[in-house]
């Protein structure tokens, strides 16, 4: 995946904070082969279960709404 300007989107990795609007952020806690155990939120998290999912289609989200990697 490349950025417009052709700097690189960094690689999912645990711990990593993502923006995605002002209000809604992304938390990635375990990364896998395939899949991907992430918290996504409005506002200030709260007790929220993690979510699993496909690794590609997250990444694939992240870029449609041109996330921003907030904490890594």
């Amino acid at each position: 995946m490349s950025l417009k300007n052709g700097a690189a989107r960094p690689a999912l990795a645990a711990g990593q904070v993502w923006r995605i609007s002002d209000e809604i952020t992304c938390h990635i806690g375990e990364v896998g082969k395939r899949l991907v155990h992430y918290k996504m939120f409005k506002g200030k998290p709260t007790r929220i279960a993690p979510t699993l999912g496909n690794r590609e289609a997250l990444e694939k989200h992240l870029k449609a709404k041109k996330a921003v990697l907030v904490e890594s």
